[in-house]
């Protein structure tokens, strides 16, 4: 946790006192996470995952803050995607398709001049 001078809401009094914060997470330092989430998050966000909050006019609101975002970002980081099951068209899409092919070929030669025989 870091925190600095606010750029936030707070008029004369984000002068002077030291309400933006900066919550930051060491991957590589982490003793909590497995080798393979490790790998995961540093693959995703890197060596070093960063928060930062100045929306608020307190320290400890923007510490709340920057904590919840920071603990967002490692599970977006940390979250296995679904593996996706290649799936087939049903018939009635298939021949949905086929419709449409149909009758935009018809309305096409439709627009064509006639013929000479």
């Amino acid at each position: 946790m870091r925190a600095s001078r606010s750029s936030g809401p707070g008029g004369q009094h984000a002068n002077v006192t030291a309400s933006r914060v900066e919550a930051s997470f060491d991957v590589l330092a982490s003793q909590t996470l497995t080798d393979a989430q490790r790998e995961r998050v540093l693959a995703r966000a890197g060596p070093r995952v960063a928060a930062i909050a100045q929306d608020g006019r307190s320290q400890a609101r923007n510490r709340e803050l920057a904590l919840a975002r920071l603990s967002e970002r490692l599970a977006r980081a940390l979250a296995q995607p679904k593996r996706r099951r290649p799936t087939r068209p049903t018939a009635a899409s298939r021949e949905r398709r086929l419709q449409a092919k149909r009758r935009e070929a018809e309305r096409k030669r439709e627009r064509r001049p006639p013929e000479d025989s």
